[in-house]
């Protein structure tokens, strides 16, 4: 039965990507599935693409830091199009081009409809279609918080980042450029044009060189690499700065020694925090970067992808509803 047939003999019924235990890639199946409906202060959004991220791979191995009750739909980046508006929500109505994450489960976005809570999701910016819009919420935020947030990150700092051409670090690189930062950013050789193309001031080829003897007496370190990336790091920090993760909790004997603060956040989404985002792409100070776009029957191969089994292009992963 095609989309449409069943459509027409039951519009109450879409497609979802769900696992019914926690495992490897094969246990994501493709299933038909009741349409969910909006609950106070949520929207039910008519997914036209959704985003593919790591975290989707740990929920899916069971390694979330959060109650994830079985069965679930996976997926929390979507972009789509308001069907139903839930009680209590303002701002957002029928019919509204949408962007922003599923809920704080982080689950429910790899699906033709997809429940999400009103104050995580804001209007996609209009120069972006559905699909380079899915590929922006959480590593955008997650660049945003670790910089300004956590990190306060001000005019004339000198930031390090760890990972400048991944999802994450590529929107780092770009917000530290837009505050007046000095950047320098970690990469491969491969990637060192793109990241430059970012506006990295300095780009340090991992492979090849020692990020320790380009930078030094740094005022902020943004860590998306984790182990000993993240314990070397400490060394290039002036006295007083900070190192912000958002892979792994740092060692706090290390930052007292080395007179430094360090932390590691999870992000939050936020309509406001979105909203802030949205006018920086409309106005043309951020690019966004999308690897490759497959179509839901593949979430699969996605996750094959994140996990390495097959060579991943830059950029964020998408699924097509």
């Amino acid at each position: 039965m095609t989309n449409v047939d069943r459509a027409a003999s039951d519009s109450s019924i879409m497609t979802a990507a769900r696992i019914h235990a926690f495992g490897n890639v094969d246990a994501i199946v493709l299933e038909e599935i009741e349409r969910p409906t909006a609950a106070e202060g949520e929207v039910l959004v008519r997914v036209e693409a959704a985003g593919v991220g790591p975290w989707d791979a740990w929920i899916r191995a069971g390694k979330s830091v959060l109650p994830q009750p079985l069965p679930l739909t996976l997926g929390s980046d979507i972009s789509g199009i308001v069907e139903a508006v839930g009680p209590a929500v303002t701002g957002l109505h029928v019919g509204d081009p949408i962007f922003g994450v599923t809920n704080a489960r982080f689950t429910g976005g790899y699906a033709e409809y997809a429940v999400a809570s009103a104050d995580m999701i804001a209007r996609r910016p209009a120069s972006l279609g559905a699909v380079e819009a899915a590929a922006v919420p959480v590593v955008a935020v997650t660049a945003w918080q670790a910089l300004f947030e956590q990190a306060n990150v001000q005019h004339g700092d000198t930031v390090l980042i760890h990972g400048g051409a991944g999802a994450v670090g590529a929107y780092t690189v770009q917000f530290a450029k837009q505050a007046g930062a000095l950047v320098i950013a970690t990469a491969s050789e491969r990637d060192r044009d793109f990241v430059e193309g970012l506006g990295a001031d300095k780009v340090v080829n991992y492979r090849s060189a020692r990020f320790e003897d380009i930078a030094t007496s740094v005022d902020a370190v943004i860590d998306l690499v984790g182990g000993e990336t993240q314990k070397r790091s400490f060394s290039v920090l002036r006295p007083g700065g900070v190192l912000i993760s958002a892979v792994s909790q740092p060692d706090q004997t290390l930052a007292q020694v080395h007179g430094v603060r360090a932390a590691f956040f999870l992000v939050e989404v936020t309509r406001t925090r979105l909203e802030t985002i949205v006018a920086m792409i409309d106005e043309g100070r951020v690019t966004v970067d999308v690897g490759l776009t497959l179509p839901i029957a593949e979430a699969r191969t996605a996750h094959h992808l994140l996990e390495g089994r097959s060579a991943k292009p830059r950029g964020k992963i998408v699924l097509t509803m």
